[in-house]
Order: structure tokens, then sequence, then C-alpha cells
């Protein structure tokens, strides 16, 4: 593989965060929160590097909410690395800006773009990985995607099926990469389930892997303004005022649409590190203390008759108390409340549209 010096990250740290309202907020979303007691998610994803990536070569894409808490978190990073986009213009052009911003230093990089969001214990597995994924970027012409063994027919993620293993000459690693058949949408219940069934898909965990002289020619061939974009950055004397000035000019689109199902070759690696997206409240739940009646909280409470809740105490000094109540999720935080079914935590992205500005 490539010396570190040569190899780069771009972790994108700048979603909303919706679905675990009323915890997240605008300001402060799932990547900048402790959820777990082991640190921030964002923490743990710059944590999972060391040894892999030299910290002078890790950038974050933030939002300028949150730079001031992201700055705080980050704060091993060099200062410059830490940028907050000026508009909020989807993966795409987020992805560009990080290509564009290590090209400027490095146009023969190995580049690695990760959501800071997720939630890897085995960071030796997942260190493993990356090499294998960064060395199958160095030695090829296509654009690797890292994916992750569909444990159940979840109609939530997008899917990457695999084709053939790639030939690759000169490439020796121990997680051998396919080439990509395609990407397919979030699927309904039944077509997931004919997913799993079949066998050679994996889910699109959003981390990808390339060459910089490869991504810039196959953005120049996919999505031309990009391209341009990528080059302004590349050449400008002024790098803040030509992100300032063209950024939100480009088009909203994901780095999915845009790039990875037209790009002439992309590779798959099967990750076999634990992975969890954590999102939502479902999903925290799976990480917090377990009662003997299937309730699960982060604080001490009390219940009566009440079973299978989820329970999330951030107010310091007070107690929940339950009472013949079952499936609910009840958060509580110094200035918000709340109360859902348990089945309809998807929707709280969609409640939140209805609150009052100084609660988002």
């Amino acid at each position: 593989m490539a010396n570190l010096e040569n190899t780069y990250a771009l972790i994108l740290a700048g979603g909303s965060g919706t679905r675990f309202w009323p915890l997240s907020r605008n300001a402060r979303p799932k990547q900048l929160l402790d959820l777990f007691g082991e640190g921030t998610l964002l923490e743990q994803t710059i944590g999972r590097l060391e040894g892999l990536v030299p910290p002078e070569n890790i950038l974050i894409l933030t939002n300028a909410l949150q730079e001031a808490a992201v700055r705080e978190i980050a704060h091993m990073l060099p200062s410059a690395n830490i940028v907050a986009e000026p508009a909020k213009r989807d993966t795409a052009p987020a992805v560009a800006l990080g290509i564009g911003l290590i090209a400027a230093r490095n146009p023969q990089a190995l580049m690695m773009v990760l959501p800071s969001d997720q939630l890897i214990g085995n960071i030796p597995a997942y260190q493993s990985v990356m090499r294998d994924a960064l060395a199958s970027a160095e030695h090829s012409d296509g654009l690797v995607t890292v994916g992750i063994r569909p444990t159940w027919a979840c109609p939530s993620y997008g899917y990457i099926e695999r084709g053939e293993p790639a030939t690759i000459p000169g490439l020796s690693v121990a997680h051998s990469p396919c080439e990509v058949k395609r990407f397919r949408e979030k699927p309904d219940a039944h077509l997931a389930a004919q997913f799993l069934a079949t066998g050679g898909f994996t889910w699109n965990a959003g981390m990808f892997v390339w060459a910089l002289p490869t991504v810039i020619q196959q953005l120049s061939c996919h999505a031309p303004e990009l391209a341009g974009f990528i080059a302004e950055l590349r050449n400008s004397s002024d790098i803040p005022s030509t992100i300032a000035s063209q950024f939100p000019r480009l088009a909203p689109i994901s780095i999915d649409y845009a790039l990875m199902e037209k790009a002439a070759r992309v590779l798959n690696i099967e990750a076999d590190f634990d992975w969890d997206d954590v999102g939502s409240w479902l999903s925290i739940a799976k990480y917090l203390d377990l009662t003997a009646i299937e309730n699960r909280a982060n604080e001490p409470f009390t219940q009566l008759v009440s079973s299978n809740n989820i329970i999330f105490n951030a107010r310091q000094g007070t107690r929940i108390a339950l009472l013949g109540v079952n499936d609910l999720i009840v958060v509580q935080t110094a200035d918000a409340l709340l109360i859902a079914n348990r089945h309809e935590a998807d929707s709280i992205k969609k409640l939140t549209d209805l609150l009052p500005p100084e609660l988002l």
C-alpha cells in the first residue's frame, strides 16, 4: 500500500440527525453526541484512522451551525482541515469539495470518503479492510466501495450488487474486491428479502476509496460541473473565496447518482467488521441497559405493568415513571419531551417539521 503521507481521509460531518430529536439538534446532530459513553461518533471516526491516515491528512466537512462543535471535538486536527460548507448541496458537491482540497495538496493522493455517524467497534478489522480498499484503488482503475454484508432484509439501506471477482494485476489482499454490477435503490421489504436470499449483495455504507487521478477522470466524464469546480479549487490562489462563491452554485445531487452509478469501473469489498449506522432510536436501544420486562433505558426509571419501551433521560435530576404503557419511545431533555410509538420511529423526522424553530 502507498505510504501514509499519500493517504487522505474526508469525513462528512454535516447531517441534521432529525431522527434523534429531541436529543439531536441542527447544531449538534447524532455524530456530535456521546450516545454510548465512549465519545462522540465523530471522535470515534477520527480515532479509527490512527496509524492509517496522518492527522494532517484528515479533512472534515461540516456546516456553519455545527462548525464550532466540530472544531471542539476535532481539536487534534489542523484548523484548516475543518471546512464549513457555505450551502447545503448533498454528497456529490461535498465530495467534490474534498477532492479539490486534497488535490490542491497532493494530486496523486489516495483518498477515503467516510461518514461520521457510524458505530464500528473492531478497529483492527476495520483498518485491515480499509488498507485493502486503498491497495485495490492504488493498483486498479476502479472506484472502490466498502459494503456491509446484510444481516436482515432491511428496506432502509441502498444495496450494491456484486459480480465476478476483480482481476487486478499486482494486488495481494485478504479482502479481495468484486466488480460491481449495479447499485440498487432502497428496496421494499419483499425485494430486500429477495436480495438476501439470492446473496451477492452488500449494504451501501457510504464508504468510498479511490486514487485522485481516477476519480477526477471519471467526474470529467460523468459530472463535468463537479470536475470543473475541482479544477478551480486546485488552481485557486484563494481557496476560501472560491468555495464561498462557487460551491453554492453547484446542483444538489448525491454521489451515488452523480458518479458511482455511472462510473466505468466500480469495485466492492465486503467488510467483515461490526457495523451499525445507528439510524433511529430503535438502533440506540440495542446499546441501552435491558430490564427484566424488556424495557431499555440509559438511566434508572420506575415502571409498573409497562414493557418494550425505550427510555432516554438526558435531564439531570429528573425521574421518568411509566404506568401501563407499552411500545413507547420516551426521550427527555432540558427543554423537550418526546413520547412516540416505537413503531413510528422513522416518522420522528416528519414530526420535526412541525416544531418551533427554537427546538430544532
